[in-house]
């Protein structure tokens, strides 16, 4: 009898941590449900082609560039900063690499495509690096601000891919370069990786629990974090037995996939993640305590350079040419899916998770409009609205918190 009394006693309370939980986080289960209702009407009003193995894996290969810079985007914002750059310098590292290829080791490596693919990734990944690491120096050190700072870089971009192309289009489509972004994983190792990711889902909760229990945090209910992080893994799976329908999952997925999962465990289990948020959660706070603002945002820019650079390579293995167009629009992408998964324009809030939703979102959108022959220029109205919207959201459930 003591037994069902205890039973009684604990059924709601975690009933009414399951309904805290849902307000808390209202804004990200809306987004949840707007994705599922957007996928939904291009379902129906394209006959269920819409959801077909061979236009999900498209789907997810073409938000992939957008994700890696929303990933690092994320910490940007957070911290109270914004970068305008990252489109132009992911561009700018695709027609580097691209110029690599086509000229550079066409001419001093002819027979060796894997070396030159692997000194490309080297040499584009240092690139964006190095701008992202000038570009953190002036805002942190030289306490420029970062939307005149990335503006500036920006149009210092535009300008080098210019000189870069010479107005040419440069191919980038050599053996095993091409590969990173049009490739696809062994079926059975799509499995694999899926297994893994999950685990790592599993390992990356327990583990998150108990830092915060190790750090005097209060602990959320077990059971709703592994409802949250089953419902995870439920979608994994499912994304994988529909991608291994066509040809598996792509590479760029999975790069992008082991990335996201890097950034996750990096936001939140260590030292480095709480810092971020705790700068973006109340500056004055945070320097008190001791952290070095400063040292923070520069190492943060330095990351957003590096993910830029990644999605640079990305996005010249995926379009085969380094153009002058490269990067045009990527920056708004990023800052549009960061802010439709959660992460706050007022600093301090926002998840990697968030973010990858958001980019799901714009891509979700810009497919299917596609696959209905709506016009650009109501592509970009509807994007429009859909981004005020979440940003007046954002702003209110602000406030009520």
């Amino acid at each position: 009898m003591a037994i069902s009394n205890q039973n009684m006693q604990n059924k709601p309370s975690i009933k009414s941590e399951l309904f805290q939980v849902l307000r808390l986080n209202v804004q990200t289960y809306t987004i949840l449900l707007a994705l599922i209702g957007i996928w939904g009407i291009f379902f129906f009003t394209t006959n269920g082609t819409y959801l077909a193995p061979q236009n999900i894996s498209n789907l997810f290969r073409q938000m992939s560039v957008t994700a890696f810079l929303a990933a690092g985007m994320v910490l940007v914002i957070v911290t109270g900063n914004i970068d305008l750059s990252v489109g132009k310098l992911a561009g700018f590292v695709s027609v580097v690499a691209a110029y690599l290829q086509a000229n550079l080791w066409f001419k001093y490596l002819p027979d060796q495509p894997l070396l030159s693919a692997t000194l490309t990734v080297i040499i584009s990944l240092s690139v964006g690096s190095l701008f992202g690491a000038l570009q953190g120096y002036i805002i942190s050190y030289l306490r420029v601000p970062s939307f005149i700072v990335t503006l500036g870089g920006q149009w210092l971009l535009t300008g080098l891919i210019l000189l870069v192309t010479a107005g040419k289009t440069i191919p980038a489509n050599q053996p095993w370069f091409s590969d990173i972004a049009q490739g696809y994983v062994p079926i059975i190792w799509g499995w694999v990786f899926g297994v893994v990711a999950i685990g790592f889902l599993f390992w990356n909760m327990f583990s998150s629990r108990q830092s915060k229990r190790k750090h005097g945090f209060e602990l959320g209910s077990i059971y709703i974090d592994l409802l949250s992080t089953s419902f995870m893994a439920l979608v994994i799976l499912v994304y994988v037995y529909n991608v291994n329908s066509y040809k598996g999952i792509q590479n760029p997925v999975l790069l992008l996939a082991i990335t996201a999962l890097i950034m996750i465990y990096l936001s939140n289990n260590t030292r480095f993640g709480r810092y971020s948020y705790a700068i973006g959660g109340n500056r004055d706070a945070a320097r008190l305590s001791g952290i070095s603002i400063s040292a923070m945002v520069f190492k943060i820019f330095i990351l957003m350079g590096f993910l830029s650079g990644v999605g640079g390579i990305v996005l010249a293995s995926y379009v085969g040419y380094g153009t002058t167009a490269a990067g045009a629009g990527y920056e708004l992408d990023a800052i549009a899916s960061c802010i439709l998964g959660g992460t706050s324009t007022l600093g301090g809030v926002g998840t990697i998770q968030g973010a990858m939703i958001g980019a799901l979102i714009i891509a979700s959108l810009s497919t299917g409009l596609q696959m209905m022959n709506v016009a650009p220029a109501w592509q970009y109205v509807l994007k429009a609205i859909v981004l005020v919207l979440a940003v007046l959201a954002d702003v209110y459930f602000k406030r009520k918190g």
